[in-house]
């Protein structure tokens, strides 16, 4: 316990020292041309770009989500013979919850483009 408390302080003491010799040591001179959002060396991309349409991010979110879903499965299939007929029925489950999102998802328009 005395080893955590020590190392929160010795370790806040140096964030405290960091952000004191950052205001310290760092640039003081204001420069407009460095208040100026920067992206990429190109000057101001949001003029001609239009915004991205919301069924982008839903399809992003849903890839991820899939994603992450796949990895959980792979486990469960490297130890299926361990678990027997109650890891099938668990892991049907599993899948028909997720086939039922994606359907939901589908009915809702989430995958049309137009």
């Amino acid at each position: 316990m005395l080893e955590l408390a020590l190392s929160f302080l010795v370790f806040g003491l140096l964030a405290l020292v960091m952000l004191f010799m950052n205001s310290l040591l760092g640039p003081n001179k204001p420069n407009p041309a460095r208040e100026k959002p920067f992206e990429c060396g190109s000057p101001d991309l949001q003029k001609d770009i239009p915004p991205v349409r919301i069924p982008f991010f839903l399809v992003a979110l849903l890839f991820l989500l899939l994603d992450v879903e796949a990895v959980f499965l792979f486990p469960l299939a490297l130890a299926f013979r361990a678990h027997g007929l109650a890891g099938f029925a668990a892991v049907t489950s599993y899948v028909l919850i997720l086939a039922l999102g994606f359907v939901y998802a589908w009915k809702k328009g989430i995958f049309d483009w137009s």
